[in-house]
Protein backbone atom coordinates (compact mmCIF):
# COMPACT_ATOMS: atom_id res chain seq x y z
CA UNK A 1 0.00 0.00 0.00
CA UNK A 2 2.61 2.71 1.02
CA UNK A 3 4.39 1.37 -2.01
CA UNK A 4 1.75 2.01 -4.46
CA UNK A 5 1.35 5.74 -2.76
CA UNK A 6 4.69 6.44 -2.85
CA UNK A 7 4.94 5.31 -6.64
CA UNK A 8 1.76 7.14 -7.42
CA UNK A 9 3.44 10.43 -5.39
CA UNK A 10 6.75 10.16 -7.75
CA UNK A 11 4.83 9.54 -11.13
CA UNK A 12 2.49 12.96 -9.81
CA UNK A 13 5.92 15.02 -9.39
CA UNK A 14 7.60 13.48 -12.53
CA UNK A 15 4.34 14.76 -14.56
CA UNK A 16 4.61 18.19 -13.10
CA UNK A 17 8.22 18.79 -13.52
CA UNK A 18 8.29 17.08 -17.17
CA UNK A 19 5.49 19.89 -17.48
CA UNK A 20 6.76 23.02 -15.58
CA UNK A 21 10.15 22.04 -17.46
CA UNK A 22 8.54 22.76 -20.91
CA UNK A 23 6.90 26.07 -19.29
CA UNK A 24 9.87 27.47 -17.72
CA UNK A 25 12.17 26.46 -21.46
CA UNK A 26 9.47 28.58 -23.28
CA UNK A 27 9.00 31.31 -20.95
CA UNK A 28 12.91 31.89 -20.94
CA UNK A 29 12.54 31.57 -24.71
CA UNK A 30 9.68 33.88 -24.96
CA UNK A 31 10.75 36.58 -22.57
CA UNK A 32 14.68 37.15 -24.04
CA UNK A 33 12.81 38.05 -27.80
CA UNK A 34 10.52 40.29 -25.50
CA UNK A 35 13.42 42.38 -23.44
CA UNK A 36 15.14 42.37 -26.40
CA UNK A 37 12.49 44.02 -28.47
CA UNK A 38 10.85 45.85 -26.27
CA UNK A 39 13.90 47.01 -24.56
CA UNK A 40 17.32 48.24 -25.49
CA UNK A 41 19.02 46.38 -22.61
CA UNK A 42 23.24 46.25 -22.99
CA UNK A 43 24.50 44.31 -19.91
CA UNK A 44 22.98 41.51 -17.48
CA UNK A 45 23.89 43.86 -14.77
CA UNK A 46 20.54 46.02 -15.40
CA UNK A 47 18.63 43.09 -15.73
CA UNK A 48 19.57 42.01 -11.76
CA UNK A 49 19.51 45.39 -10.77
CA UNK A 50 15.86 45.31 -12.39
CA UNK A 51 14.86 42.13 -10.95
CA UNK A 52 16.72 42.55 -7.71
CA UNK A 53 14.48 45.91 -6.63
CA UNK A 54 10.86 46.23 -6.32
CA UNK A 55 9.75 44.89 -9.23
CA UNK A 56 6.04 44.94 -8.19
CA UNK A 57 6.00 48.85 -8.39
CA UNK A 58 6.56 48.65 -12.51
CA UNK A 59 3.88 50.05 -14.52
CA UNK A 60 0.72 48.12 -14.23
CA UNK A 61 0.97 47.87 -18.25
CA UNK A 62 4.26 46.90 -18.44
CA UNK A 63 3.56 44.05 -16.17
CA UNK A 64 0.16 42.84 -17.91
CA UNK A 65 1.90 43.22 -21.00
CA UNK A 66 4.47 40.96 -19.44
CA UNK A 67 2.33 38.23 -18.44
CA UNK A 68 0.30 38.17 -21.83
CA UNK A 69 3.10 38.30 -23.96
CA UNK A 70 5.67 35.65 -22.17
CA UNK A 71 3.55 33.86 -19.35
CA UNK A 72 0.04 33.42 -21.06
CA UNK A 73 1.24 31.38 -24.56
CA UNK A 74 3.08 28.97 -22.47
CA UNK A 75 0.47 28.14 -20.27
CA UNK A 76 -1.68 27.33 -23.21
CA UNK A 77 0.67 25.00 -25.18
CA UNK A 78 1.76 23.24 -21.55
CA UNK A 79 -2.20 22.62 -21.00
CA UNK A 80 -2.49 21.53 -24.63
CA UNK A 81 0.30 19.11 -24.05
CA UNK A 82 -1.13 17.91 -21.06
CA UNK A 83 -4.26 17.01 -22.81
CA UNK A 84 -2.97 15.00 -25.47
CA UNK A 85 -0.30 13.68 -22.42
CA UNK A 86 -3.33 11.99 -21.16
CA UNK A 87 -4.73 11.18 -24.13
CA UNK A 88 -1.84 9.22 -25.25
CA UNK A 89 -2.05 8.00 -21.39
CA UNK A 90 -5.49 6.57 -21.72
CA UNK A 91 -6.74 6.10 -25.14
CA UNK A 92 -3.48 4.57 -26.53
CA UNK A 93 -2.74 2.01 -24.16
CA UNK A 94 -1.35 -1.06 -26.63
CA UNK A 95 -0.01 1.68 -28.94
CA UNK A 96 3.37 0.78 -29.77
CA UNK A 97 6.32 1.76 -32.72
CA UNK A 98 8.55 -1.20 -34.85
CA UNK A 99 11.93 0.09 -35.41
CA UNK A 100 13.95 -1.97 -38.17
CA UNK A 101 17.53 -1.26 -37.66
CA UNK A 102 20.41 -2.62 -39.20
CA UNK A 103 23.71 -2.68 -37.43
CA UNK A 104 27.13 -4.24 -38.16
CA UNK A 105 25.12 -6.19 -41.52
CA UNK A 106 22.11 -7.38 -39.15
CA UNK A 107 19.30 -6.91 -38.83
CA UNK A 108 16.82 -6.05 -35.50
CA UNK A 109 13.81 -5.09 -34.60
CA UNK A 110 12.94 -2.57 -31.92
CA UNK A 111 9.17 -2.74 -30.09
CA UNK A 112 8.95 0.49 -28.32
CA UNK A 113 5.54 0.80 -26.55
CA UNK A 114 3.31 3.28 -24.81
CA UNK A 115 5.62 3.39 -21.23
CA UNK A 116 9.01 3.46 -23.50
CA UNK A 117 7.84 6.16 -25.63
CA UNK A 118 6.25 8.19 -22.68
CA UNK A 119 9.87 8.03 -21.02
CA UNK A 120 11.58 8.86 -23.75
CA UNK A 121 9.57 12.19 -24.27
CA UNK A 122 9.65 12.92 -20.33
CA UNK A 123 13.35 12.85 -20.69
CA UNK A 124 14.47 14.21 -23.75
CA UNK A 125 11.77 16.93 -24.25
CA UNK A 126 12.47 18.77 -21.48
CA UNK A 127 16.10 18.21 -20.83
CA UNK A 128 16.64 19.42 -24.92
CA UNK A 129 14.42 22.50 -24.17
CA UNK A 130 15.73 23.86 -20.80
CA UNK A 131 19.24 23.52 -21.98
CA UNK A 132 18.07 25.36 -25.68
CA UNK A 133 16.42 27.89 -23.67
CA UNK A 134 19.08 28.55 -20.91
CA UNK A 135 22.06 29.13 -23.80
CA UNK A 136 19.55 31.46 -25.75
CA UNK A 137 19.03 33.60 -22.63
CA UNK A 138 22.89 33.55 -21.73
CA UNK A 139 22.98 35.12 -25.02
CA UNK A 140 20.85 36.96 -25.50
CA UNK A 141 20.17 38.42 -22.18
CA UNK A 142 24.64 38.67 -21.71
CA UNK A 143 25.02 36.52 -19.50
CA UNK A 144 27.98 34.97 -20.71
CA UNK A 145 29.42 38.35 -20.77
CA UNK A 146 28.41 39.00 -17.16
CA UNK A 147 30.04 35.63 -16.34
CA UNK A 148 33.36 36.11 -18.22
CA UNK A 149 34.07 40.25 -16.63
CA UNK A 150 33.49 38.73 -13.10
CA UNK A 151 36.09 36.49 -13.14
CA UNK A 152 38.78 39.25 -13.73
CA UNK A 153 40.00 42.15 -12.07
CA UNK A 154 40.23 45.51 -12.47
CA UNK A 155 42.38 47.97 -10.33
CA UNK A 156 40.75 51.11 -12.65
CA UNK A 157 38.92 52.45 -9.37
CA UNK A 158 42.02 52.57 -7.20
CA UNK A 159 43.81 54.77 -9.99
CA UNK A 160 40.77 56.81 -11.02
CA UNK A 161 38.17 57.45 -8.57
CA UNK A 162 38.38 60.65 -7.20
CA UNK A 163 36.69 60.81 -3.21
CA UNK A 164 34.35 63.52 -3.41
CA UNK A 165 34.43 63.38 0.62
CA UNK A 166 38.03 64.54 0.26
CA UNK A 167 37.61 67.05 -2.46
CA UNK A 168 37.74 70.84 -1.45
CA UNK A 169 34.82 72.42 -2.36
CA UNK A 170 34.45 75.84 -2.08
CA UNK A 171 30.55 77.15 -2.56
CA UNK A 172 30.02 80.83 -3.71
CA UNK A 173 28.90 83.70 -0.60
CA UNK A 174 25.76 83.10 -1.94
CA UNK A 175 24.37 79.97 -2.75
CA UNK A 176 22.38 79.24 -5.83
CA UNK A 177 19.11 77.51 -6.08
CA UNK A 178 19.26 73.75 -7.94
CA UNK A 179 16.11 72.54 -10.19
CA UNK A 180 17.18 69.44 -11.36
CA UNK A 181 15.13 67.51 -13.89
CA UNK A 182 15.99 64.07 -14.96
CA UNK A 183 13.88 63.37 -18.27
CA UNK A 184 12.68 60.03 -19.05
CA UNK A 185 15.02 58.34 -21.87
CA UNK A 186 15.56 61.67 -23.36
CA UNK A 187 18.60 61.79 -26.20
CA UNK A 188 19.84 64.46 -28.64
CA UNK A 189 19.47 61.56 -30.98
CA UNK A 190 15.53 62.85 -31.47
CA UNK A 191 16.64 66.06 -32.93
CA UNK A 192 17.00 66.05 -36.91
CA UNK A 193 20.28 65.61 -38.26
CA UNK A 194 20.84 69.43 -38.86
CA UNK A 195 21.01 69.87 -35.14
CA UNK A 196 23.05 66.64 -34.49
CA UNK A 197 20.35 64.13 -34.30
CA UNK A 198 19.79 60.77 -35.93
CA UNK A 199 16.26 61.87 -37.89
CA UNK A 200 14.59 63.84 -40.68
CA UNK A 201 12.19 65.27 -38.46
CA UNK A 202 13.20 67.53 -35.10
CA UNK A 203 10.77 65.57 -32.42
CA UNK A 204 11.89 67.68 -29.65
CA UNK A 205 12.52 71.35 -31.02
CA UNK A 206 12.00 72.88 -27.97
CA UNK A 207 14.36 71.35 -25.93
CA UNK A 208 17.21 71.64 -28.65
CA UNK A 209 16.24 75.35 -29.03
CA UNK A 210 16.78 75.33 -25.39
CA UNK A 211 20.02 73.37 -25.72
CA UNK A 212 20.82 75.95 -28.47
CA UNK A 213 20.11 78.89 -26.29
CA UNK A 214 21.98 77.88 -23.09
CA UNK A 215 25.02 75.33 -22.68
CA UNK A 216 24.52 72.10 -24.11
CA UNK A 217 28.07 69.59 -23.74
CA UNK A 218 28.00 67.70 -27.65
CA UNK A 219 30.63 65.65 -28.40
CA UNK A 220 30.21 67.34 -32.21
CA UNK A 221 29.32 70.86 -32.93
CA UNK A 222 25.91 70.66 -32.87
CA UNK A 223 23.05 69.30 -29.96
CA UNK A 224 24.50 66.56 -28.43
CA UNK A 225 24.88 64.17 -25.14
CA UNK A 226 26.90 62.33 -22.78
CA UNK A 227 28.09 58.56 -23.13
CA UNK A 228 26.74 55.90 -20.76
CA UNK A 229 28.95 53.06 -19.68
CA UNK A 230 28.10 50.20 -18.45
CA UNK A 231 26.56 50.27 -15.23
CA UNK A 232 24.42 53.53 -15.96
CA UNK A 233 22.21 52.72 -18.73
CA UNK A 234 18.88 52.03 -16.78
CA UNK A 235 16.89 55.13 -14.24
CA UNK A 236 18.73 53.75 -11.01
CA UNK A 237 21.98 53.48 -12.79
CA UNK A 238 21.57 56.82 -14.83
CA UNK A 239 21.12 58.92 -11.31
CA UNK A 240 23.75 57.45 -9.65
CA UNK A 241 25.86 58.21 -12.42
CA UNK A 242 24.49 62.10 -12.46
CA UNK A 243 24.44 62.64 -9.06
CA UNK A 244 27.23 60.24 -7.71
CA UNK A 245 29.71 59.89 -10.61
CA UNK A 246 29.89 56.32 -10.04
CA UNK A 247 27.80 52.96 -12.43
CA UNK A 248 25.80 50.44 -9.94
CA UNK A 249 27.93 46.93 -9.99
CA UNK A 250 27.53 43.74 -8.54
CA UNK A 251 23.88 44.37 -8.27
CA UNK A 252 23.75 41.05 -5.84
CA UNK A 253 25.71 42.79 -2.88
CA UNK A 254 24.09 46.24 -3.86
CA UNK A 255 20.56 44.94 -3.03
CA UNK A 256 20.74 43.10 0.70
CA UNK A 257 19.92 45.33 3.95
CA UNK A 258 23.20 46.42 4.15
CA UNK A 259 22.63 48.76 1.70
CA UNK A 260 19.30 49.34 2.07
CA UNK A 261 19.42 50.66 6.24
CA UNK A 262 21.53 53.68 4.58
CA UNK A 263 20.07 53.99 1.27
CA UNK A 264 21.98 52.68 -1.82
CA UNK A 265 26.06 52.71 -2.68
CA UNK A 266 26.56 53.31 0.89
CA UNK A 267 30.04 54.62 0.20
CA UNK A 268 29.41 57.20 -2.58
CA UNK A 269 29.41 60.89 -1.85
CA UNK A 270 26.51 62.17 -4.31
CA UNK A 271 25.31 65.46 -5.48
CA UNK A 272 22.35 65.50 -2.21
CA UNK A 273 25.16 64.53 0.38
CA UNK A 274 27.50 67.66 -0.75
CA UNK A 275 24.27 69.69 -0.78
CA UNK A 276 22.88 68.43 2.45
CA UNK A 277 25.85 69.15 4.35
CA UNK A 278 25.82 73.07 2.96
CA UNK A 279 23.07 73.36 4.62
CA UNK A 280 20.00 73.34 1.37
CA UNK A 281 16.52 71.74 1.67
CA UNK A 282 16.87 68.89 -0.52
CA UNK A 283 13.05 67.08 -2.65
CA UNK A 284 12.85 64.53 -5.03
CA UNK A 285 9.52 63.89 -6.99
CA UNK A 286 8.08 61.42 -9.39
CA UNK A 287 5.04 60.30 -10.55
CA UNK A 288 5.31 56.56 -10.26
CA UNK A 289 6.36 54.41 -6.87
CA UNK A 290 9.97 56.11 -5.57
CA UNK A 291 10.71 52.59 -4.01
CA UNK A 292 10.63 51.03 -7.54
CA UNK A 293 14.46 50.39 -8.25
CA UNK A 294 16.01 51.80 -5.38
CA UNK A 295 15.25 54.92 -5.75
CA UNK A 296 13.88 56.04 -2.39
CA UNK A 297 16.73 53.97 -0.70
CA UNK A 298 19.48 56.10 -2.46
CA UNK A 299 18.03 59.68 -2.30
CA UNK A 300 16.78 58.81 1.57
CA UNK A 301 20.08 58.09 2.37
CA UNK A 302 22.18 60.65 0.47
CA UNK A 303 20.89 63.91 1.02
CA UNK A 304 17.87 63.34 3.34
CA UNK A 305 15.31 64.35 0.33
CA UNK A 306 11.61 64.60 1.22
CA UNK A 307 10.13 62.47 -1.27
CA UNK A 308 7.22 62.99 -3.37
CA UNK A 309 5.71 60.04 -5.35
CA UNK A 310 2.40 58.44 -6.99
CA UNK A 311 1.32 57.82 -2.75
CA UNK A 312 2.46 60.86 -1.59
CA UNK A 313 0.19 62.23 -4.23
CA UNK A 314 -2.95 60.89 -3.24
CA UNK A 315 -2.02 60.99 0.65
CA UNK A 316 -2.30 64.51 -0.33
CA UNK A 317 -5.13 64.94 -2.27
CA UNK A 318 -3.19 66.02 -5.89
CA UNK A 319 -4.64 62.48 -7.39
CA UNK A 320 -8.32 60.57 -6.10
CA UNK A 321 -7.29 57.57 -4.24
CA UNK A 322 -8.35 55.21 -7.40
CA UNK A 323 -6.47 57.43 -10.09
CA UNK A 324 -3.58 55.26 -12.14
CA UNK A 325 -2.41 56.09 -15.42
CA UNK A 326 0.61 54.87 -17.34
CA UNK A 327 3.32 54.76 -14.15
CA UNK A 328 0.59 56.15 -11.74
CA UNK A 329 0.93 60.24 -12.28
CA UNK A 330 1.24 61.44 -15.88
CA UNK A 331 3.57 64.37 -16.56
CA UNK A 332 1.35 67.08 -16.87
CA UNK A 333 -0.12 66.56 -13.02
CA UNK A 334 3.30 66.08 -11.96
CA UNK A 335 4.05 69.76 -13.16
CA UNK A 336 1.18 71.05 -11.66
CA UNK A 337 2.41 69.20 -8.42
CA UNK A 338 5.67 70.65 -8.73
CA UNK A 339 4.59 74.03 -9.14
CA UNK A 340 2.51 73.91 -5.72
CA UNK A 341 6.06 72.70 -4.16
CA UNK A 342 8.80 74.84 -5.91
CA UNK A 343 6.75 77.77 -4.53
CA UNK A 344 6.81 76.63 -0.84
CA UNK A 345 10.33 75.65 -0.76
CA UNK A 346 11.22 78.88 -2.11
CA UNK A 347 9.55 80.85 0.51
CA UNK A 348 11.56 79.32 3.06
CA UNK A 349 15.12 80.83 3.72
CA UNK A 350 17.43 77.95 3.14
CA UNK A 351 19.06 77.17 -1.12
CA UNK A 352 17.07 74.59 -2.33
CA UNK A 353 17.89 71.38 -4.38
CA UNK A 354 14.18 70.24 -6.11
CA UNK A 355 14.59 67.11 -8.23
CA UNK A 356 12.31 65.53 -10.37
CA UNK A 357 11.97 62.32 -12.94
CA UNK A 358 9.33 62.49 -15.76
CA UNK A 359 7.77 59.41 -17.08
CA UNK A 360 5.85 59.78 -20.08
CA UNK A 361 8.52 59.15 -21.89
CA UNK A 362 9.17 55.14 -20.75
CA UNK A 363 9.56 52.96 -23.25
CA UNK A 364 7.91 50.80 -25.35
CA UNK A 365 5.39 52.91 -26.61
CA UNK A 366 5.39 56.25 -23.77
CA UNK A 367 2.42 58.33 -22.86
CA UNK A 368 0.79 60.83 -24.73
CA UNK A 369 -1.62 63.30 -22.99
CA UNK A 370 -5.22 64.00 -25.25
CA UNK A 371 -3.61 67.83 -25.38
CA UNK A 372 -0.74 66.90 -27.19
CA UNK A 373 -1.07 67.13 -31.37
CA UNK A 374 0.09 62.97 -31.90
CA UNK A 375 0.88 63.93 -35.96
CA UNK A 376 3.68 61.38 -35.75
CA UNK A 377 3.11 57.55 -36.78
CA UNK A 378 5.09 56.43 -33.85
CA UNK A 379 3.36 56.57 -30.42
CA UNK A 380 6.42 56.55 -28.77
CA UNK A 381 7.86 59.85 -30.67
CA UNK A 382 4.64 61.39 -29.81
CA UNK A 383 5.27 60.62 -26.41
CA UNK A 384 8.76 62.54 -26.90
CA UNK A 385 7.65 65.31 -28.50
CA UNK A 386 5.13 65.91 -26.11
CA UNK A 387 7.53 65.92 -23.45
CA UNK A 388 9.45 68.26 -25.19
CA UNK A 389 6.76 71.03 -25.24
CA UNK A 390 5.95 70.71 -21.71
CA UNK A 391 9.05 70.82 -20.59
CA UNK A 392 9.60 73.54 -22.34
CA UNK A 393 6.88 75.40 -20.60
CA UNK A 394 7.67 74.13 -17.02
CA UNK A 395 11.13 76.11 -17.53
CA UNK A 396 9.45 79.22 -18.76
CA UNK A 397 7.36 79.06 -15.71
CA UNK A 398 10.38 78.82 -13.70
CA UNK A 399 12.22 81.80 -15.26
CA UNK A 400 9.02 84.25 -14.81
CA UNK A 401 9.66 83.00 -10.61
CA UNK A 402 11.33 85.61 -8.61
CA UNK A 403 13.64 82.86 -7.35
CA UNK A 404 14.91 82.41 -10.92
CA UNK A 405 17.51 84.84 -10.68
CA UNK A 406 19.72 82.48 -7.84
CA UNK A 407 18.70 79.45 -9.40
CA UNK A 408 19.74 76.99 -11.79
CA UNK A 409 18.21 74.68 -14.18
CA UNK A 410 19.51 71.05 -15.33
CA UNK A 411 17.71 69.01 -17.71
CA UNK A 412 19.51 65.58 -18.31
CA UNK A 413 18.43 62.53 -19.60
CA UNK A 414 18.20 59.91 -17.31
CA UNK A 415 19.58 57.22 -20.10
CA UNK A 416 18.76 56.46 -23.86
CA UNK A 417 15.96 55.20 -24.02
CA UNK A 418 15.09 51.12 -24.24
CA UNK A 419 12.65 51.36 -27.00
CA UNK A 420 13.78 50.00 -30.11
CA UNK A 421 11.46 49.40 -32.74
CA UNK A 422 11.65 53.63 -33.54
CA UNK A 423 15.69 53.47 -33.69
CA UNK A 424 15.76 50.69 -36.41
CA UNK A 425 16.30 53.20 -39.50
CA UNK A 426 19.12 55.49 -37.91
CA UNK A 427 22.67 54.71 -39.15
CA UNK A 428 24.56 52.13 -37.47
CA UNK A 429 27.37 54.52 -36.31
CA UNK A 430 25.64 57.32 -34.88
CA UNK A 431 26.60 57.71 -31.15
CA UNK A 432 23.50 58.36 -29.06
CA UNK A 433 24.31 60.33 -26.04
CA UNK A 434 22.11 61.26 -23.31
CA UNK A 435 20.81 65.17 -23.94
CA UNK A 436 22.01 67.75 -20.91
CA UNK A 437 21.57 71.64 -20.76
CA UNK A 438 22.76 73.61 -18.26
CA UNK A 439 19.99 77.11 -17.57
CA UNK A 440 21.44 80.44 -16.23
CA UNK A 441 25.03 78.39 -15.17
CA UNK A 442 26.82 80.42 -12.31
CA UNK A 443 29.52 80.26 -14.58
CA UNK A 444 30.33 79.66 -18.50
CA UNK A 445 32.50 77.86 -21.18
CA UNK A 446 33.41 78.05 -25.10
CA UNK A 447 34.50 74.66 -24.41
CA UNK A 448 31.37 73.23 -24.41
CA UNK A 449 31.62 71.56 -28.20
CA UNK A 450 33.59 68.90 -29.48
CA UNK A 451 33.76 66.75 -26.08
CA UNK A 452 34.09 63.58 -25.23
CA UNK A 453 32.45 62.94 -22.14
CA UNK A 454 29.83 60.43 -19.90
CA UNK A 455 26.95 61.03 -17.70
CA UNK A 456 29.41 60.45 -14.98
CA UNK A 457 30.93 64.39 -15.41
CA UNK A 458 27.66 65.78 -14.67
CA UNK A 459 28.00 65.45 -11.24
CA UNK A 460 30.87 67.79 -10.96
CA UNK A 461 29.56 69.93 -13.67
CA UNK A 462 26.12 70.07 -12.32
CA UNK A 463 28.51 71.65 -8.94
CA UNK A 464 30.38 73.94 -11.24
CA UNK A 465 27.29 75.51 -12.76
CA UNK A 466 25.91 76.41 -8.80
CA UNK A 467 29.21 78.21 -8.76
CA UNK A 468 31.14 75.97 -6.46
CA UNK A 469 34.81 75.70 -7.28
CA UNK A 470 35.87 72.03 -7.34
CA UNK A 471 39.54 71.65 -6.70
CA UNK A 472 41.09 69.52 -9.36
CA UNK A 473 37.85 69.52 -10.88
CA UNK A 474 36.79 66.23 -10.73
CA UNK A 475 34.76 63.97 -8.26
CA UNK A 476 34.27 60.55 -8.53
CA UNK A 477 34.59 59.29 -12.15
CA UNK A 478 33.48 62.83 -13.33
CA UNK A 479 35.11 65.78 -14.65
CA UNK A 480 34.08 69.53 -14.65
CA UNK A 481 33.13 69.97 -18.28
CA UNK A 482 33.01 74.07 -17.34
CA UNK A 483 36.99 73.87 -16.79
CA UNK A 484 39.47 72.61 -19.27
CA UNK A 485 40.47 69.31 -18.01
CA UNK A 486 40.45 66.27 -19.64
CA UNK A 487 37.76 64.05 -19.01
CA UNK A 488 38.26 59.98 -18.66
CA UNK A 489 36.80 59.65 -21.98
CA UNK A 490 38.91 61.70 -23.74
CA UNK A 491 42.00 60.50 -21.75
CA UNK A 492 41.49 56.48 -21.99
CA UNK A 493 38.41 56.18 -24.34
CA UNK A 494 35.57 54.76 -23.86
CA UNK A 495 36.09 51.26 -25.34
CA UNK A 496 38.82 50.43 -22.60
CA UNK A 497 36.95 52.39 -19.54
CA UNK A 498 33.91 50.51 -20.51
CA UNK A 499 36.07 46.83 -20.34
CA UNK A 500 37.33 48.09 -16.98
CA UNK A 501 34.05 49.14 -15.57
CA UNK A 502 33.05 45.34 -16.20
CA UNK A 503 35.10 43.25 -14.47
CA UNK A 504 35.18 43.28 -10.62
CA UNK A 505 36.70 45.80 -8.61
CA UNK A 506 37.57 44.95 -4.48
CA UNK A 507 37.26 48.70 -4.12
CA UNK A 508 33.85 49.00 -5.63
CA UNK A 509 32.90 46.40 -3.24
CA UNK A 510 34.45 47.24 -0.49
CA UNK A 511 34.60 51.05 -0.19
CA UNK A 512 31.28 51.85 -2.38
CA UNK A 513 29.00 49.46 -1.61
CA UNK A 514 29.75 48.77 1.46
CA UNK A 515 31.31 51.98 3.00
CA UNK A 516 33.73 49.90 4.74
CA UNK A 517 37.19 51.76 3.50
CA UNK A 518 38.46 54.33 6.03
Amino acid sequence: MIKRILRKSIKIVATFLFFFSIFLALVLKLSTDWANTNYHYTSFDEILYTLGTSVTAASNDVIINFILANILPPLVIVIFLLIAYLFIKYFLRNCSILLNVELFKRKFTLKINRSILIKIIAIFIPLAGLAYSISYAMDGLYVKDYIKSNMETSSFFEKEYVNPKKVNLKFPEKKRNLIYIFLESMEATYTDKEHGGAFDVNYIPELTDLAENNINFSPNNNVGGGYMFTGTTWTMGGLVAETAGIPIKNVFGANDERSYESGLVNGAWSLGDILAKEGYHQSIMVGSDLNFGGRKAYFSGHGNFDTYDYYTAIEDGVIPEDYYVWWGLEDDKLFDWAKDEILKIADEDEPFNFMMLTVDTHASEGYTSDFCSNEYDDPYMNSIACSSMQLAEFVEWIQEQDFYENTTIVLTGDHVSMNNYSFDDIPDDYERGVYNVYINSAVDTDNNKNREFSTFDYYPTTLASLGVKIKGNRLGLGTNLFSNKETLSEEYGNYYINEELKKSSSYYDNCINFNQCK
